[in-house]
């Protein structure tokens, strides 16, 4: 027997709030799911193209309140857009991203018809760090601007590509918008101390990003690389350039991070400092 569900609110046409019997309120979105829908009425549960729980009080309150100032025919471009990105990415998300990425989108839109231009100061990291989302993301964009006719700045695509990660990985854009900043203040220091500049689509620059990260993420979940004392010797002996360099670039980390930084790490960024210098020369 199907299971069905209890109106408490219709929202307009395509969204309503209803009551579920394991999970209380939850938020149904279908193609004309909520008209001539009123308090009380069943609603089958197959009517909902997508059914999603939003716990946090705060967060209804967000949604309700962008439905009421996001023209209806807009939400559902941004509601097909939210199940195309599950749909590509073949991964649950965070329900957090109906309000975020929904709030977010509807401003750029807004920003997009007065050309207001941001750019996105990590643009190039972010495709690095996260290629699928950014896939992802361009064809969020190119579906956006067929369906609304609006012209996104490129950086639009880094932000988009951001909020799915968000979603996938539960971790705040806050948090990715450091670590972003970190990783763009190391690549700066390379640069600087090798006296080389990367060009941003080349592989080199690439394979930096993804150390980086890398080293960041290890700090974060604690993880060690072990002792290695002698290589410690030999490398600092061999490629003392690099292996002081790498020494920076750990205490710029440490202080970023606020926490101490597993001292094999400068082993592993001198060998990959010493293969950037080989490789550019």
């Amino acid at each position: 027997m199907e299971e069905e569900m209890v109106v408490i609110k219709a929202l307009n046409n395509n969204v309503l709030i209803a009551s579920h019997a394991t999970y209380n309120e939850v938020i149904l979105i279908g193609k004309g799911i909520g008209f001539n829908k009123k308090k009380g009425d069943q609603v089958p549960a197959s009517q909902a193209e997508k059914t999603f729980l939003l716990k946090d009080e705060h967060e209804q309150m967000q949604y309700k309140q962008l439905l009421s100032h996001v023209d209806q025919e807009l939400m559902d471009i941004l509601n097909d857009v939210i199940l195309h990105i599950e749909e590509r990415m073949d991964e649950s998300l965070n329900e957090h991203i109906h309000v975020a990425l929904t709030d977010h989108l509807s401003f750029a839109i807004n920003r997009a018809n007065q050309s207001i231009q941001f750019t996105n100061p990590f643009l190039f990291e972010i495709e690095s760090l996260y290629p699928k989302e950014y896939q992802v993301a361009e064809e969020v964009v190119a579906y956006i601007t067929e369906q609304v006719g609006v012209t996104f700045p490129e950086g639009e695509v880094g932000f988009i590509a951001l909020h799915i990660h968000s979603a996938v990985t539960d971790k705040a854009i806050r948090d990715m918008n450091r670590h972003h900043q970190l990783i763009a203040q190391l690549v700066e220091m390379v640069e600087e101390n090798l006296e080389m500049t990367f060009d941003r689509k080349n592989v080199n620059y690439n394979r930096l990003v993804q150390h980086l990260h890398r080293a960041i993420e290890r700090v974060y979940q604690g993880e060690k690389l072990g002792e290695e004392t002698n290589l410690a010797k030999v490398l600092k002996a061999t490629y003392p350039m690099c292996y002081n360099l790498a020494w920076k670039l750990i205490k710029v980390m440490q202080q970023q991070l606020n926490t101490r930084v597993d001292e094999s790490e400068v082993l592993y960024l001198t060998i990959h400092l010493q293969r950037l210098m080989q490789s550019s020369e």
